[in-house]
């Protein structure tokens, strides 16, 4: 029996069981994905720095698995559609192992374009990591919704947090294979990816996004027959329901708006953090002042997830995402001032982390809520891509005004776009209302 017709039959009660289940085994493998993207980030700009000598290419780590992430989110959310969640990210997981293979394999023949493109094929682990948050939403209640979410996006945290702090290891694992001791970390990253992926397709069974389809299916049914005998006040809340699925215009105009936000939000913790590894150690910092650093930052972007998902849950998700950017507006300001301060740029970094995370959880929930059953997951595709899309742009363009201007330039841009999202927010509140 396949998980759609299995999942069919699911009941009230064994449908909460299933989802449980569902969130438990996306939070393993996000924990073990997480571990190996959380290396990454670090030890990427400072071996780009290593390889290629040129410390404004530095930036290029965060673009280049940006520049992964984005083109692999609507080709998995495509597999997703159709041949469900499980294939999707255990096959993103498998190829983020090649990726780490080639970042290995330039570091030790010294080659920086090889190095890019291992970076940007890790990238897909990113993907994968923000698919997951979108399949702990396939099956869970509408009161639920953003709690699922953000307790996957919270998953990310342990191994996202432990993994800058694995370069020292990786140093002493690099040696002892005698390959340059920075890409030794990636090494751990293989084993990661590898796990994760064995977890998705072990473990996620049924399929949440077939399981959900199919008892979509079944509910329309169900709500056909009962159209026909229900009261004035139930047929009128199904005229509701309907209204929303007849104006697709301003459906799309919202969406796309969400998706704005997230993106921009993104843009912001990206073009900041991209460069905080070479701010810290140029400022007479040690690399492990840069590990902890970077996990102060990935705590702040996952560890308080829940509590946003309990929030955008009981207030809406409008208020957190417009929380979220006062925070990172809080957050520019600590970098745009903190000179020579690690403290001062720790607590900016782990501000503009708990920002990024207060907009993508709420912004996720939100998105979810007002995109039809048979749009989400190429929505939810769209979404990764062009939040991804300007990760890599900011990523990019970080190296560049970091050469120029230091962290008091980069904050400006994150200031500018920040000014944007806030705009972008209040210009979404309306629309919701209508």
């Amino acid at each position: 029996m396949s998980p759609a017709s299995s999942a069919a039959a699911l009941v009230p009660k064994e449908q909460a069981r299933v989802q449980r289940r569902t969130v438990t085994v996306l939070a393993a493998g996000t924990i073990l994905g997480g571990l190996g993207v959380g290396a990454g980030f670090s030890a990427g700009a400072l071996l780009i720095s290593e390889v290629t000598g040129n410390t404004a290419l530095s930036g290029l780590a965060a673009t280049m698995n940006a520049v992964g992430a984005a083109i692999a989110g609507i080709p998995l959310a495509r597999l997703a559609a159709r041949r469900g969640r499980r294939l999707a990210l255990s096959l993103g997981n498998l190829i983020a192992v090649v990726g780490a293979m080639l970042v290995i394999l330039a570091a030790v023949m010294q080659l920086g374009a090889l190095l890019l493109t291992g970076l940007a094929v890790l990238g897909i682990a990113t993907a994968v990591q923000l698919q997951a948050r979108f399949s702990a939403a396939d099956l869970a209640a509408p009161d639920r919704r953003a709690r699922d979410i953000s307790l996957v996006v919270w998953s990310i945290t342990v191994g996202a947090v432990v993994g800058p702090n694995l370069i020292g290891p990786g140093a002493v694992v690099g040696a002892a294979l005698g390959i340059p001791e920075l890409s030794g970390v990636f090494v751990f990253t293989m084993l990661a990816q590898a796990a994760a992926g064995a977890a998705t397709w072990f473990g996620l069974r049924p399929d949440p996004l077939l399981a959900a389809r199919a008892l979509a299916i079944r509910d329309a049914a169900v709500g056909e027959q009962a159209a026909l005998t229900h009261t004035l006040n139930n047929r009128a809340a199904f005229g509701r329901a309907d209204s929303v699925r007849t104006q697709p215009s301003a459906s799309a105009s919202t969406q796309g708006l969400i998706i704005a936000l997230i993106a921009t939000a993104h843009a912001v913790m990206v073009s900041i953090m991209a460069m905080t590894p070479l701010h810290i150690t140029e400022h007479g910092g040690s690399i492990t002042l840069v590990g902890l650093t970077i996990s102060l930052h990935i705590a702040g972007m996952y560890a308080l997830s829940p509590v946003f998902g309990l929030l955008a849950g009981r207030f809406g998700s409008p208020p957190v995402i417009l929380g979220g950017f006062g925070i990172l507006a809080a957050a520019v300001a600590c970098t745009a001032l903190g000179g020579n301060s690690h403290l001062v740029i720790q607590i900016g970094l782990v501000l503009l982390g708990l920002g990024w995370g207060a907009v993508t959880v709420a912004g996720a929930a939100l998105l979810t809520e007002v995109t039809p059953a048979a749009s989400k997951p190429k929505r939810q595709g769209q979404a990764d891509t062009v939040m991804n899309a300007s990760g890599a742009l900011a990523g990019a363009t970080s190296g560049v005004l970091f050469a120029m201007g230091g962290f008091p330039l980069l904050s400006l841009l994150g200031a500018v776009l920040v000014a944007g999202g806030v705009v972008l927010v209040l210009r979404l509140f309306p629309l919701l209302r209508r």
